[in-house]
């Protein structure tokens, strides 16, 4: 996906000067919301609302910027105000993954998410996080960067360290070995 259709967006500024050129979000596009420590992810349905994920045990106001949504093992799929989600934070439309994978009609994905509006689904950080569960609505497949990026880190680490292990062992029986 080329850089035009990566919108840039500040709530404060957008809401403060609405002659502001920004493009509006269209129903179907994937939301990237920036927060202090991480990126979440939203579905636009339109008018002004997107469904997402959050943390089961939270209500929908305390769960805006919430870092413990990182860390939840269940969540609720929520339909809410874009503006209420994003808060303070910058989001962008970011339907990045349109180059690799095609969109599904916007009918059936507005579709497939107002099914799961209330539903409790399971969250995991890197298997089944918030860019996981919009783009499966958007593409059919959930798709995630950054989960596939953490598990890259944590695979580059753990080789790492079990090279580290080797060397050790070697160097100690090394050390060892009589002449």
């Amino acid at each position: 996906m080329d850089n035009e259709h990566r919108r840039t967006v500040n709530m404060a500024s957008s809401e403060a000067d609405n002659s502001l050129s920004h493009e509006e979000p269209q129903p179907g596009d994937l939301i990237e919301i920036f927060r202090p420590a991480y990126q979440h992810w939203a579905l636009y349905l339109g008018d002004g609302y997107i469904i997402n994920l959050t943390p089961v045990d939270e209500s929908p106001a305390a769960a805006v910027s919430s870092v413990k949504s990182v860390f939840s093992r269940k969540a609720v799929v929520r339909m809410q105000l874009l503006k209420e989600v994003v808060g303070a934070d910058s989001y962008r439309i970011n339907n990045k993954y349109d180059g690799d994978h095609t969109p599904l009609p916007v009918s059936e994905i507005i579709q497939r998410a107002q099914l799961l509006i209330g539903q409790e689904v399971s969250y995991d950080l890197l298997g089944s996080n918030c860019e996981h569960f919009v783009t499966l609505l958007r593409y059919g497949e959930g798709v995630s960067e950054q989960a596939s990026r953490a598990i890259g880190a944590i695979s580059f680490v753990t080789a790492a360290a079990s090279a580290f292990s080797v060397l050790g062992l070697i160097n100690t029986r090394s050390r060892n070995r009589p002449f």
